[in-house]
């Protein structure tokens, strides 16, 4: 069995990755299960938050998986915080994160005036966070991710109707950007608070078990950017993601989805350090590697769940690929298998083919 890297090791060789220099290995993170969703069993119980992340990480280490991610705890309260803030009514469900019922559509495009930024200390959204951080961290010395933080353009397409939000980018304009404006401004606040009620961060992002450094800003989940025009998201996506990067010392954009048409776009964004794809919803990897590899740290996503069901795809050779595809400079491999010896065996198959053996 390959030995356990010591957590200084860890750090060590991620935060070379995220100041793009070499190392002897591509870090890799091996998660182990479904993707673990704001449900009603842990948004409304700290306790059962704490237990799962905890065990989560026991069961890594008693199987000695080899890889680049911590014991840390997901806050797991949703994408949707900030549009419930808003006002937005959310609902909390057994099947995923709570469900957001938007505010705003083409009929009543002009109420994004009336739309207040929600106070950060009072109100109920927001108030309901900081009971969450405070709980967790007394409950576990275990450091804590962000709570979910979206992308202004995320978080406007749940206050707007999706649908016609997309539709609203050319037809409203002027609207969408009153409502950006606004989005962005309580996303800042937000983020300024996390951080300075977060005693121990582990991460400025809130996905995957792999530690992104304080130096990288923030990481932001941008999942709307795959259905624009490279023009549409420079106006409402790049224009709203460079205010945050000016605010927090640079940013990490995810995105799920085909991000083929946008990633030079995304390239322009001020501050970037790192794009965060899910990389088999990727048609042309040949975009990306000429606009982004080398350039700026690539997290390439591909978690058990995220490859077709129809097709069997093996995730130590398909890293490898990705490897030789867009060499090995800033290169951060996520992926996850069912059960925790799974994870062992990926993680040692993982170790040998990415340079460590």
């Amino acid at each position: 069995m390959t030995a356990v890297l010591s957590p200084e090791k860890k750090i060590e060789t991620l935060e070379a990755v995220w100041r793009l220099e070499e190392t002897n290995e591509v870090p890799f993170s091996v998660d182990i299960g479904p993707f673990h969703a704001a449900t009603r069993e842990f948004f409304e119980d700290c306790k059962a938050e704490v237990k799962w992340n905890e065990d989560l990480h026991l069961s890594r280490a008693n199987e000695g998986v080899y890889d680049y991610g911590l014991p840390n705890i997901k806050p797991n309260l949703g994408i949707g915080v900030l549009a419930a803030a808003f006002g937005c009514a959310h609902t909390v469900n057994d099947e995923a994160d709570p469900w957001i019922k938007p505010l705003i559509r083409e009929e009543n495009a002009a109420d994004v005036e009336k739309l207040e930024i929600p106070d950060i200390d009072k109100n109920p959204v927001f108030t309901r966070v900081w009971e969450r951080i405070d709980t967790l961290q007394n409950l576990s010395a275990l450091p804590l991710r962000m709570v979910n933080v979206a992308s202004p353009l995320v978080t406007a397409s749940m206050i707007w109707d999706y649908t016609s939000f997309i539709e609203a980018l050319l037809v409203f304009p002027d609207e969408v950007h009153i409502l950006l404006e606004k989005v962005t401004a309580a996303t800042i606040l937000y983020i300024k608070e996390q951080f300075r009620r977060i005693k121990n961060l582990y991460s400025v992002g809130h996905e995957s078990i792999y530690y992104i450094p304080r130096f990288a800003g923030i990481r932001i989940s941008d999942d709307t950017a795959a259905l624009l025009s490279p023009d549409l998201y420079r106006e409402f996506g790049v224009k709203y993601n460079n205010r945050i990067s000016r605010e927090f010392g640079g940013i990490v954009v995810h995105s799920c989805g085909d991000v083929q048409h946008v990633v030079g776009a995304m390239m322009e964004t001020e501050g970037l350090k790192g794009l965060d794809f899910t990389i088999p919803q990727v048609m042309n990897w040949e975009t990306i590697r000429k606009a982004a590899a080398g350039k700026t740290v690539l997290c390439l996503r591909q978690r058990y769940w995220d490859h077709s069901k129809n097709e069997a795809v093996n995730l130590a050779e398909y890293s490898e690929t990705l490897v030789n595809f867009f060499g090995r400079k800033g290169i951060i491999i996520e992926t996850s298998v069912p059960a925790a010896e799974d994870a062992r065996l990926l993680g040692e198959e993982l170790h040998l083919k990415l340079g460590g053996g």
